[in-house]
């Protein structure tokens, strides 16, 4: 008879990524499907949002690198392990997946990692440490970029009996829904940002670092300006610095030199994403470097909206280009200025069925329910 599924999520903390709502999301999937589910991180903000009757939620210092809690980890993870009879552990990080993998060779128990990122590396140490995410019994890519990144550059750590597939991640599709947005809510948003009625709005989510592209994003639209002659649209950079002041101040001197001062409002976080999205007409992903997945492509097409993304990475996968939204030339700030006014000159028609075809995409591939019901059978697979 096949053993009751007990699953335990390793992961260094719960915020509001991919990879941690993903983890989020199967870990209620679990106990909706009557398996026993338990998370371990060290805290975040989507952990208030645990339901404690459905995940059993144990906080440790999963985050740090240190080798001496990596080994206390283990030994702490082990002893929950044996306790609660937990058949799979699933580690979603390399720091937390070494304590795992000690953990799950002290107890025979089945291991499980995701292979989020392309994780850099410049010494052959480096390589190995980043290695700990090949040594589980079943390794999981996020996308196809993901997997061909891992053929290419860790060939010499993948074994022919090692299980290796890609589970898109999905996003909630329910809450990403342009129905689901109140119109009232719709206007106190725009009226709070102190967006201009008569403007069209763009849209460039994602935290406050150099590779997510906003520098080149800011050159994109002053040559949006002198092409058209005059200010058509707001600006919205939304996202946190996250401790990177040095990097905002550096934007905000950009904001200054480009004259863009009466469009660019840069916004620090938002709670309501899909109320971003409903208030936008064109949202662009910028990355310099491939983002693994691309949450903000899919996000964009879920909610109906124009995506302009990098032809890099998980967007290449997550968009149809022409048709869900717009591929263009990675870090060609005049590539992306060309493909903003292709957008603005569109008609209703054209942007009303683009929208329709993006959201039938993302509901077809890559929503949560599909991604959770994939790492589940693979979960029974394995246990098997």
């Amino acid at each position: 008879m096949h053993p009751k599924l007990k699953v335990l999520q390793v992961i260094p903390k719960l915020g509001y990524g991919g990879a941690e709502t993903g983890c989020y999301d199967i870990a209620h999937f679990l106990h909706e499907n009557q398996c026993k589910s338990f998370l371990i991180c060290n805290g975040g903000e989507l952990t208030k949002f645990i339901d404690k009757k459905k995940v059993k939620y144990i906080r440790l210092p999963v985050s740090s690198k240190n080798p001496i809690l990596i080994l206390i980890n283990s030994l702490i993870i082990s002893f929950i392990i044996l306790i609660y009879g937990i058949n799979i552990v699933h580690a979603r990080s390399r720091a937390p997946a070494w304590s795992c993998l000690l953990a799950t060779k002290i107890t025979r128990r089945k291991f499980v990692t995701t292979f989020h990122g392309t994780y850099n590396f410049k010494s052959k140490l480096k390589k190995f440490y980043n290695s700990i995410m090949l040594r589980s019994d079943l390794i999981i890519a996020g996308s196809n970029f993901i997997f061909s990144h891992i053929k290419e550059n860790y060939i010499e750590y993948l074994r022919e009996n090692k299980k290796f597939l890609v589970i898109f991640r999905g996003i909630n599709i329910d809450y990403f829904d342009p129905s689901t947005t109140l119109e009232t809510d719709e206007h106190k948003l725009f009226k709070s940002w102190g967006l201009k009625i008569e403007r069209k709005t763009i849209l460039l989510p994602g935290r406050l670092t150099e590779w997510k592209g906003q520098e080149m994003f800011l050159d994109a639209i002053n040559k949006v300006n002198i092409n058209l002659g005059h200010e058509a649209l707001n600006v919205i950079i939304l996202g946190s610095d996250q401790g990177r002041d040095l990097y905002k101040k550096k934007l905000i001197r950009l904001v200054e030199q480009y004259r863009l001062t009466n469009q660019v409002k840069l916004i620090e976080n938002c709670k309501n994403m899909p109320l971003a999205y409903k208030i936008s007409d064109i949202i662009v992903s910028a990355s310099t470097k491939p983002e693994a997945f691309g949450r903000i492509s899919v996000e964009a097409q879920a909610m109906k909206k124009p995506i302009i993304a990098s032809n890099i990475g998980g967007s290449r996968e997550t968009i149809i280009d022409k048709k869900t939204g717009f591929l263009f030339e990675v870090n060609n700030s005049n590539d992306l200025s060309k493909k903003i006014i292709e957008v603005m000159n569109l008609d209703q028609e054209t942007i009303t069925q683009m929208g329709i075809e993006g959201r039938k995409n993302i509901v077809t591939k890559f929503n949560v329910e599909k991604m959770c019901f994939s790492t589940y059978s693979m979960y029974k697979k394995i246990l098997n």
